[in-house]
């Protein structure tokens, strides 16, 4: 939403355009199918979403809110949350550190064959 809101505020402000329905609608449908040919252009694009995903999503999502929920409240050691969120701590180091080795090896595997649009 915010980038529609930079692109609009550009065509209203600078090129002068009216503010309408059908400014947006356009401005909006133009960006989603540009992003969306860039998309379909990088071939490994799945893998790099996921090599992405496995060093910024995993620490952000699974174990850091953990990290933060037991230094805030600091539950009974070996009672059932302290063990819940040790689990979850685990996982998402698991994770983070499995995701971008799977996705980049598929990046490299898909290197050997790249073409465009595929």
């Amino acid at each position: 939403m915010p980038v529609f809101d930079m692109l609009e505020t550009f065509l209203v402000k600078k090129l002068k355009f009216t503010p309408c329905f059908r400014l947006r609608l356009i401005t909006r449908t133009l960006y989603v199918a540009f992003t969306m040919f860039i998309g379909m252009l990088i071939p490994f694009f799945g893998s790099l979403l996921g090599f992405l995903g496995g060093l910024v999503f995993a620490p952000t999502t699974y174990f850091l809110p953990c990290i933060m929920w037991l230094a805030i409240y600091k539950p009974k050691r070996f009672s059932l949350t302290w063990f819940t969120n040790w689990i979850c701590i685990i996982l998402g180091v698991v994770l983070m550190i499995l995701a971008p080795i799977g996705a980049l090896r598929q990046i490299i595997l898909q290197a050997k064959t790249f073409e465009v649009f595929l």
